[in-house]
């Protein structure tokens, strides 16, 4: 099943329901109009979702039209929280030459992940206001799961049952300013604009062998200004889904909606390219003992789109958006 939500100008959009090959889409059926309320009560919407997808596909279901991904908002336009982990090790190696900071504690066996602003996600084409150019402004390509509730100390296969939705997303960084945050050892705040999402979200089974074992065996394939930047697999994730959710739910319980990511998607054969700006550099530096790569400028676009390994394009439908100014007051 694959799920979008339309910018509809309310706060959680509208939600529809994608046709598999993504042409076709349906307005979700009553009572269920907005995907946090689905998520809240999934066991009761699911098969009514269910059953108006398999309509759908046969055409069968009145008022379908066809999908617009420029429509969509996030397919969570907003989230009861945004937790985004570091589940690539080759990615974290290299940010800590980036940042110049002492190596993680028991960074190969214990998940890092921070708490970012779940409260204002972006659509797949909306343009990303940003206050300066001197910030360091870099993409971040990844992909999160969006869950059921999780109890407080569930375990990793308790929080993996638990996923209800997986997701494609841009963790829009500002590099500037997280190499101070990181310092202060209290975590990203300013360094973290708005998020932004592909426009469908997919279930886990919809994803067939894609999903494996709280794994993606899809490419990330990233493009800057229309020209080829990386295509790392997902696969080479160190820390699969059921670990990280059970790690973020150590302490405390997780609501319906919370959204987990699995950090830069990152591969330690540097030939598949990178995710994010950053890294490109830090391989720069210690290929050629320079970096020769800038960060991005006002009127640059980034389009990131996965892709199953024989090149075919993935569910989620691509992230395509433009950097611009933003009007401080």
């Amino acid at each position: 099943m694959r799920l979008a939500t339309l910018n509809d100008g309310s706060l959680d959009g509208r939600l529809i329901i994608v046709a598999a090959d993504g042409a076709r889409a349906a307005h979700a059926p009553a009572p269920w109009s907005t995907l946090i309320g689905v998520l809240q009560q999934w066991t009761t919407a699911e098969p009514a979702l269910r059953a108006a997808a398999a309509a759908l596909e046969t055409g069968a279901v009145e008022g379908s039209f066809a999908f617009d991904p420029a429509a969509c908002a996030a397919p969570l336009p907003r989230a009861p929280q945004w937790l985004d982990a570091s589940a690539f090790l080759n990615h974290g190696r290299l940010m800590e030459r980036a940042f110049g900071t002492p190596p993680i504690p028991d960074f190969d066996t214990v998940p890092v992940m921070y708490q970012g602003a779940s409260d204002d996600f972006l659509g797949p084409h909306a343009d990303v206001p940003l206050p300066a150019e001197a910030h360091g402004i870099d993409f971040e390509g990844e992909f999160g799961v969006i869950v059921d509730a999780v109890p407080m100390g569930a375990t990793p296969a308790q929080a993996l049952a638990a996923v209800r939705l997986v997701v494609q997303l841009n963790d829009w960084s500002l590099r500037a300013l997280g190499q101070h945050e990181v310092r202060t050892g209290f975590g990203f705040l300013q360094a973290k604009p708005s998020t932004a999402f592909a426009p469908i979200a997919v279930t886990p089974e919809a994803l067939g062998p894609a999903w494996q074992a709280g794994r993606l065996n899809l490419r990330l394939h990233v493009q800057w200004n229309g020209e080829r930047f990386g295509e790392p697999s997902a696969s080479e994730m160190n820390f699969d889904f059921g670990q990280l959710i059970a790690h973020a739910a150590r302490t405390r319980r997780l609501s319906a909606g919370t959204i987990v990511g699995s950090g830069t998607v990152s591969n330690a054969e540097r030939g598949a390219g990178s995710a994010c700006i950053a890294e490109r550099r830090m391989i720069e530096k210690l290929a050629h003992g320079e970096i020769r790569s800038g960060f991005m400028r006002f009127g640059d676009h980034v389009r990131l789109q996965a892709c199953h390994p024989d090149g075919r394009p993935g569910p989620f439908g691509a992230i395509d958006q433009r950097v611009v100014a933003a009007a401080v007051p």
